[in-house]
């Protein structure tokens, strides 16, 4: 048996990127993208780890990527606020119907190319691209057919990554805890979870297995959206989705043996769990050894062939984000690869 270590998705862009960015220009744009996805790719198979992403170095964000270069978005949509003061505002969809126009099978694709071991792939959660709608409506396209539509579509980026060759696919719901916050008596977040299983019931059992959900309070410039809500409050809800796989924010926990307990209680039976053991938005890195006293913390809860290891959110999960340096994600990453191989070692597993 082994105990998988996985990031969640994210690196900050190094500066070449961040220059081309701000220039606008195009085909500079491009050629750095691209240059940064295979020094990502090469740092993280440097650092141990045995399944990478692309960093979303291609991404604009973690959330809006399939609405890139769409004519039938407002910048007025829904407003995030976060701890520290600033926002983030998703835009507004203003006509139907609604279609992807980029799907995340191209960042695998590039990916793949690049790696010489297993490749995830991120998308986003069509629970979030709910939030796109207008409450007062769209004439002439109902919420009914936006949410048909929504559906398929991310059905299709799911799909597309599973035969594109995606290791796994990790569907971010970040917005997960956040509704609570937006609406403390859970009707949002039933509403979320039915949405994202009306996604989740279109693929098979094997399919799902490799299909994963991750969750985390935000984070974003170094502050979150949602931390003080609390977390046994979603934990059973959050396992009512039909995944595999559910990547779960734990390091920056307050009580994390509390949320652990939860854990347990609720995990569904032929789930997977991966438990943060590394906190992306605190300066300090982690030692091997603290890691690999939280993978044992865990496990003292939770079945160890049904444990894996990952980072609590994504670094830098929007592209002007530069709170957090490259060099430190890395240097995270690698603590955690060699803190979860001494946990396994440990528990008689392999990592």
């Amino acid at each position: 048996m082994t105990m998988p270590t996985e990031l969640i998705g994210s690196i900050p862009r190094p500066p070449e990127l961040l220059a081309a960015l701000r220039s606008g220009d195009a085909p500079g744009v491009r050629a750095a993208q691209e240059a940064a996805v295979r020094d990502t790719i090469a740092r993280l198979e440097d650092a141990g780890s045995p399944v990478v992403t692309d960093g979303e170095q291609s991404k604009p964000s973690f959330v809006t990527y399939p609405l890139e270069g769409s004519e039938d978005l407002a910048s007025d949509g829904v407003v995030i606020p976060f701890a520290d003061g600033h926002q983030r505002q998703l835009p507004r969809l203003k006509a139907g119907p609604f279609r992807y126009r980029v799907h995340a099978e191209q960042y695998l694709r590039a990916a793949r190319a690049a790696a010489s071991v297993p490749v995830k792939q991120a998308v986003i959660a069509a629970s979030a691209l709910s939030l796109l709608y207008p409450a007062d409506g769209i004439d002439g396209y109902p919420r009914e057919r936006f949410l048909d539509d929504l559906v398929t579509e991310a059905e299709a980026d799911i799909r597309g990554c599973l035969e594109a060759g995606a290791h796994v696919v990790q569907v971010d719901f970040t917005e997960a805890r956040l509704s609570l916050k937006l609406d403390p008596s859970g009707g949002l977040l039933d509403d979320f979870i039915a949405l994202n299983n009306r996604v989740l019931d279109r693929f098979s059992e094997d399919e799902r297995a490799r299909i994963g959900v991750h969750t985390c309070p935000g984070g974003d410039e170094d502050a979150t959206h949602s931390l003080d809500v609390d977390y046994a409050s979603l934990l059973p809800g959050l396992f009512r989705l039909r995944a595999g796989n559910f990547y779960l924010q734990l390091a920056s926990e307050p009580d994390p043996e509390r949320v652990l307990s939860v854990i347990a209680e609720h995990l569904p039976s032929a789930a997977r769990v991966f438990v943060g053991v590394i906190d992306p938005i605190s300066p300090v890195v982690e030692s091997p050894i603290e890691v690999r006293d939280r993978v044992l913390a865990a496990a003292r809860h939770l079945p160890a062939d049904r444990l894996g290891t990952c980072d609590d959110c994504g670094f830098s999960p929007f592209a002007d984000d530069t709170s957090t340096s490259r060099d430190l994600a890395f240097a995270k990453i690698r603590a955690r690869v060699e803190g979860t191989a001494l946990a396994a070692g440990e528990l008689g597993l392999q990592a």
